[in-house]
């Protein structure tokens, strides 16, 4: 769990006059952002505000700013998401946090790193059914995956069930019927979420993947079809499955809590 500040119990202790006004202003304060150095500045409040654990993306940081961003958000708040890690700077990442009794969990296929100093998420009893039309759809739905588990949910997987043989389709739809939300993951023509859609009486998000080439190639036509869907469908970003897994696992929660 995230070493988060329990605002509750400061508002509750400035409400009986424990904290004076400006001494619980100062705790949270001290609670809501790590700063590191010039480059980042860190949420350590949004579990807790949204929740959805922070996340710290990899792509497109120098290797030395990702280093320091990682290592002090894990040795601050007890556990760090990395998305879109190439291996070689996860191995790096993986042998500091040997050397500091850190455990890590890498997935090669979602590009997905998580360190930790201490237990799992607790489990919140929300259940989300992840699909994806073929195998190249797998490392998007991947990352969906890692952050509906982060967050919590129990999460049911069946890869490369699309429509041209939507018989494999079936007896998954029958297997998930217990899932509170699914996501969708497909390229191509990106039909799939439009069909689960059709079938389902539980919020679908689509997730175009960047498959398939030629006119409308790289996830463009994937997007314009789920978009465009007769189902009612929720639809995300080109291989957002960040997104899409906080969304399913959201929606998740808030059933079992209701």
């Amino acid at each position: 769990m995230e070493n988060e500040p329990d605002l509750k119990q400061i508002l509750q202790a400035a409400y009986d006059h424990k904290l004076s006004p400006d001494e619980a202003m100062a705790q949270i304060s001290a609670g809501l952002v790590l700063p590191v150095g010039q480059v980042a500045c860190l949420d350590l409040s949004r579990k807790t505000r949204c929740g959805i654990p922070e996340v710290i993306l990899a792509e497109g940081k120098e290797t030395a700013h990702l280093r320091s961003i990682v290592e002090s958000y894990v040795t601050k708040a007890g556990r760090c998401i990395i998305s879109r890690l190439d291996p070689e700077r996860a191995v790096s990442l993986m042998e500091w946090a040997r050397t500091r009794d850190i455990s890590s969990s890498w997935s090669d296929e979602g590009r997905v790193l998580v360190l930790a100093t201490g237990d799992g998420p607790q489990k919140t009893g929300g259940v989300v059914g992840i699909i994806t039309a073929g195998t190249s759809d797998i490392r998007v739905a991947e990352e969906a995956r890692i952050i509906a588990e982060e967050m919590g949910c129990c999460v049911r997987r069946a890869y490369d069930v699309g429509v041209a043989g939507i018989h494999r389709l079936f007896p998954v739809i029958r297997d998930m019927a217990d899932c509170h939300a699914f996501v969708v993951a497909a390229g191509r023509e990106g039909t799939l979420p439009s069909v689960v859609a059709g079938l389902v009486d539980r919020p679908v998000i689509g997730v175009p993947v960047s498959t398939g080439y030629g006119y409308m190639g790289g996830g463009q036509a994937a997007l314009a079809s789920m978009l465009q869907s007769c189902s009612v469908l929720t639809v995300v970003n080109i291989d957002a499955g960040f997104v899409a897994g906080a969304s399913a696992a959201m929606i998740a929660n808030l059933v079992v809590k209701s």
